[in-house]
């Protein structure tokens, strides 16, 4: 027991120490910095948010998208053969599977998209009155153009960015919590050497990405570092607490409980994937091949590690 203790707390550390390198690298090198590039450099920064943005949409299809269904689909199966009562084993498992029929999973998930869609449109209702036209200009200016972006591709209203990036940042908290907790929760070294190895190999890239997606929304540095920093410490909070409930039972409907939450950020994050993170890097038509070509290589690169763990 002492061993497994001391396995989950090197891996606490590893996840905490990973996270910070990767996630304060783009913004305290300025070599990563857009507005300071020119020519090729600029070029190559450009095809490294394509990658990005494809390890965002691969982090939330092949990782946070597939786990929370499977979450969902399991919690559910157990919930009702627990409260199917005065029916035979076989016969409880025959309701629970009809009963899962239905695509709870994909329900709560849409639920998560729909969730930040009214939030984004209610920002927009009574925010739009107080946003006036210079704003605008400084976000087309300051963001779009910024990042290379030529014509006039769509601007997001002043209200959207920032919205989008903390829900970027809350959906992955949530994420960054539930694979601490798992993390916490294994009862062998093996099995935890195992899974922490597989949240190491995925998390540091994607952890990189959002500290670029933070410098091009135009987050200073210290607001930049706050946001890595809360997001590097989530694991680590999620590993203790599945080291303080490992030998605990669970309650009644605890499990459905974070698997329906995982299945809510799973949506928020892929509303951001879609909605702000693929448009902005494609938005420019130059070497639209190769853009392409670089967000099918970073969405590769998560699906491999999706099949390897």
């Amino acid at each position: 027991m002492e061993v497994l203790l001391g396995v989950k707390i090197g891996c606490l550390l590893a996840l905490l120490v990973l996270t910070l390198g990767c996630g304060l690298a783009p913004i305290y090198f300025r070599w990563f910095q857009m507005d300071a590039a020119t020519g090729r450099h600029y070029r190559v920064l450009s095809l490294l948010g394509c990658i990005s943005a494809g390890v965002f949409l691969g982090a939330g299809l092949m990782h946070m998208t597939a786990e929370a269904l499977e979450g969902i689909e399991s919690e559910i199966q157990k919930f009702v053969v627990q409260n199917s009562t005065g029916s035979t084993g076989n016969s409880s498992r025959d309701a629970a599977s009809d009963y899962v029929e239905y695509p709870y999973g994909e329900l709560v998930i849409s639920l998560g998209f729909f969730f930040v869609f009214l939030l984004e449109s209610l920002a927009l209702q009574y925010c739009q009155g107080d946003a006036g036209g210079s704003t605008v200009r400084e976000e087309e200016w300051g963001g779009t153009h910024a990042l290379g972006f030529h014509k006039h591709p769509p601007v997001p209203s002043p209200s959207q960015g920032p919205l989008r990036a903390l829900v970027l940042l809350i959906s992955l908290s949530f994420h960054s919590v539930f694979e601490g907790l798992a993390v916490g929760l294994q009862t062998t070294v093996a099995a935890t050497v195992k899974l922490c190895v597989a949240v190491l190999a995925h998390k540091g890239l994607v952890v990189f990405s959002v500290g670029l997606r933070l410098l091009k929304v135009g987050a200073g540095s210290r607001w930049a570092t706050f946001c890595i920093l809360s997001l590097a410490l989530m694991s680590p909070v999620g590993l203790a607490l599945g080291l303080t409930v490992a030998g605990a039972a669970s309650g009644p409907g605890q499990g459905l409980a974070q698997a329906v939450l995982e299945g809510v950020a799973a949506g928020t994050f892929l509303y951001v994937t879609f909605l702000e993170i693929l448009p902005r890097e494609l938005a420019c038509p130059e070497a639209p091949l190769v853009k392409c070509g670089c967000v099918a290589a970073g969405f590769a690169f998560m699906a491999l590690i999706a099949l390897w763990a």
